[in-house]
């Protein structure tokens, strides 16, 4: 089915949201627990699947909700519809900072490849599945970039992504990158994860064990806080746990506390 036209705006600098405009009867989808508000005449209902295929039978929605499963996702999905008269807002927030990138999948073909947790809402008519990286780098080395998402439609999709987000387009080049860092690519780049230099560069330099690589021509889109870089530095183990300011003797001190 066609995707709704949905018109938006991106609110925030660093912790965004995305505020959608519904016009009566149109829907947005949205992974669970996204949404932050919305305004009087919007219904919301939890289903299994995206709802892009409204003639799909129990078994291909269950198919669906158990592919889900893999990327580590809500079984169901939210839909947001105007039942009301006239304009109506809702908004979605990302869950956890950084930034919303609005993707408009007819100006490349109708798919984007993305990674399992990036999605956060699109216009109904999008497909959400999951893709698998068939390269044996990523299968064999990687949770993350082995199991993908891929949005399929022709409409408006948002994804969400930690920190800053780049955009970069290649020209037949390769991006060697940060295997968390990657957020969305289109689908005719050529991804895998593969070894990150020699042994020493990989136990010593601090870069992790394996690098993406990103081959072809296209666009990729990179965020500079992946979350599990986040967790790790707020973590009371982390790298930043024994960063004591203004302390010459730093986490040494801590050997004192009582």
């Amino acid at each position: 089915m066609r995707s709704h036209e949905v018109d938006y705006k991106i609110i925030g600098e660093d912790i965004q949201l995305v505020e959608i405009e519904l016009d009566p009867n149109e829907t947005i989808i949205a992974e669970a627990g996204a949404m932050m508000y919305m305004e009087e005449g919007i219904d919301f209902e939890t289903k299994m699947g995206d709802g892009s295929n409204p003639n799909q039978g129990f078994l291909g929605k269950l198919m669906q909700v158990g592919s889900r499963l893999l990327t580590g996702e809500s079984l169901f999905m939210t839909h947001f519809t105007n039942k009301g008269y006239g304009k109506k807002h809702v908004a979605f927030s990302a869950p956890y900072p950084g930034t919303i990138v609005p993707v408009n999948l007819a100006t490349m073909g109708g798919t984007l490849i993305c990674q399992k947790d990036a999605f956060l809402c699109a216009a109904l008519g999008t497909k959400v599945s999951v893709t698998f990286n068939k390269k044996i780098g990523a299968g064999f080395f990687g949770g993350e970039g082995f199991i993908l998402e891929k949005l399929e439609g022709d409409g408006m999709a948002f994804i969400h992504a930690g920190g800053t987000i780049v955009e970069r387009v290649l020209q037949n080049e390769t991006l060697r990158v940060d295997t968390g860092c990657i957020v969305a690519f289109e689908p005719q780049i050529d991804f895998d994860i593969q070894r990150a230099g020699g042994l020493k560069s990989m136990i010593f330099g601090g870069e992790g064990l394996f690098l993406a690589t990103l081959r072809g021509t296209g666009r990729v889109w990179l965020q500079s806080m992946p979350i599990s870089k986040l967790i790790q530095a707020l973590s009371p183990m982390g790298g930043n746990a024994t960063k004591d300011g203004g302390s010459i003797l730093g986490g040494l001190g801590n050997l004192f506390e009582e």
